[in-house]
């Protein structure tokens, strides 16, 4: 009561005469995550005027008829008196619905359905009613068909290829790399990533969202801004392709765009950021895998002078809060899509990501990210620092290549004796080998990212290497692979 109103919370100082007037709050309680309507309190002033004794009994049962002939589906709420300061409250405890979407029966689902934003009872709009009717039916949006798009046996098959072969490359070790099957169609329809019909397979949402199909909203919205709002710009970008591809696009830009120190041990370097690249990593992904995608609005990772904000459009799914996913608690809003991002290790642990993210950015000196859930979308923001360790350090330029004799730490499962490699290439393109030789095939992303240099310095790297006899481009546009040329075949 001290607080006010609130998601949760409103007073009424009297019960209205037109029931609607709470029976929307009502309504919209149960839609979202369940809320307390308090009687006899004044909305603006909070002060605590209390109902009349000798009625009290009568307008408690006013209020239980009113919302059970006006709801649909049936809400039974806890009502309640309590004496407070000597006056005495109603109490209306209405809890979090299963049957979604209730609404007010004589105007209809359409018109009737509310939900709770901030402070305030609001009309649903069509995509929300949707995202409650899935909530309701306990389905899972990216499990739907997805008929506007028509798929063949090749297209399948590259889809497990593609998920296989990213599994393989965020192994940590070659015995987890041994543990992994590759993916089939039995597989793709246990997840719900395809469906069987008439003897027909067909794609759901999952797979439309993976592959990059320009039916469903992918897309991540990246942008530098001067200063503390959007009202100048520095750079903006949006990034496409299948639903990987947009995670590590978008996680680069960050890189790029945030301050980076090294320290030198010898003629290796280590790159040390001001947030660290793993919370920032997990958090993209979070936004990709828990987003609406009924919500046609964009992922957007802003970057400002003072904080790193990262928007996941739709509001939480039902039974999640800010408090619970801070303390570990995971709701999974699209599931065939996170048993696709688990298998591939994208996604390590359920249920961990946010705290480890807490508890990294904490540990780099930074203050707790805060999370907060706004009319239609979730923000995570990650204030910046110009006392990180990352400024104390010495700064590196975001597009300086290395040098040749000075290369980023390389993996311990990518070092090699100088006698495995060819003689004739320089450090940076042994490491490239390295990679090739362990994996059996690299893509100029993934130099890009091990070398830390730009994507166009590493197919440059990748192109003398073709030049030299070293490597061969098999492929083209997104699949294109680059392989040893004696391992070609």
């Amino acid at each position: 009561m001290i607080r006010g109103e609130s998601k949760k919370v409103e007073f009424k100082e009297v019960r209205p005469e037109k029931s609607i007037k709470y029976i929307k709050s009502v309504v919209a309680f149960a839609n979202s995550t369940g809320g307390t309507i308090i009687f006899g309190v004044a909305d603006e002033t909070r002060e605590i005027v209390g109902i009349p004794d000798e009625i009290v009994f009568s307008e408690m049962d006013a209020i239980a008829n009113a919302i059970s002939d006006s709801c649909a589906p049936m809400i039974v709420p806890d009502i309640y008196f309590k004496t407070v300061d000597g006056k005495i409250l109603i109490i209306v405890d209405v809890p979090i619905g299963s049957m979604r979407p209730y609404y007010i029966k004589n105007v209809g689902i359409e018109e009737g359905t509310y939900i709770r934003v901030s402070g305030s009872s609001r009309p649903a709009d069509d995509y929300m009613i949707h995202e409650l009717r899935l909530e309701g039916s306990r389905r899972s949006y990216d499990e739907m068909p997805c008929l506007d798009i028509a798929i063949t046996e090749s297209d399948i098959e590259k889809l497990c290829e593609d998920m296989t072969q990213i599994a393989m490359q965020n192994c940590k070790s070659d015995e987890e790399r041994n543990n992994i099957k590759p993916v089939g169609v039995n597989q793709l329809l246990a997840w719900g990533i395809l469906l069987e019909r008439d003897g027909k397979f067909l794609p759901t949402n999952a797979y439309a969202i993976l592959t990059g199909n320009e039916r469903m909203p992918v897309a991540i919205q990246c942008g530098v801004f001067k200063g503390s709002t959007k009202a100048i710009f520095v750079d903006r970008t949006e990034f496409t392709g299948s639903a990987w591809e947009t995670v590590e696009d978008a996680y680069r830009y960050v890189l790029k765009n945030i301050h980076l120190g090294a320290k030198f041990e010898g003629i290796y370097r280590q790159d040390v950021y001001e947030i660290p690249p793993s919370a920032i990593r997990e958090l993209i992904v979070n936004a990709v895998v828990h987003r609406s995608y009924l919500d046609h609005n964009c992922i957007q990772v802003a970057i400002y002078d003072d904080r790193l904000e990262i928007l996941s459009p739709g509001k939480l799914p039902k039974g999640q809060t800010l408090e619970k996913m801070q303390e570990g608690h995971s709701k999974i809003r699209n599931e065939a899509l996170a048993k696709a991002f688990s298998y591939m290790k994208i996604i390590e642990h359920w249920g961990s990501g946010i705290l480890r993210v807490i508890q990294e950015v904490e540990n780099t000196g930074l203050k707790k990210p805060v999370f907060s859930d706004g009319e239609i979308d979730v923000i995570v923001t990650i204030y910046r620092d110009e006392n990180s360790p990352a400024s104390n350090l010495m700064d590196i330029p975001k597009d300086q290549d290395m040098n040749q004799d000075a290369t980023k730490e390389v993996p311990k499962k990518f070092q090699r004796s100088s006698e495995e490699v060819p003689k004739k290439l320089t450090e940076q393109q042994k490491v490239i080998y390295d990679i090739i030789l362990e994996s059996g095939e690299v893509k100029a992303k993934e130099v890009a990212g091990v070398l830390n240099v730009s994507d166009r310095r590493a197919r440059t790297i990748l192109n003398e290497m073709i030049d030299a006899g070293v490597v061969e481009k098999i492929g083209a546009t997104t699949s294109t692979r680059y392989v040893l040329v004696e391992r070609k075949n």
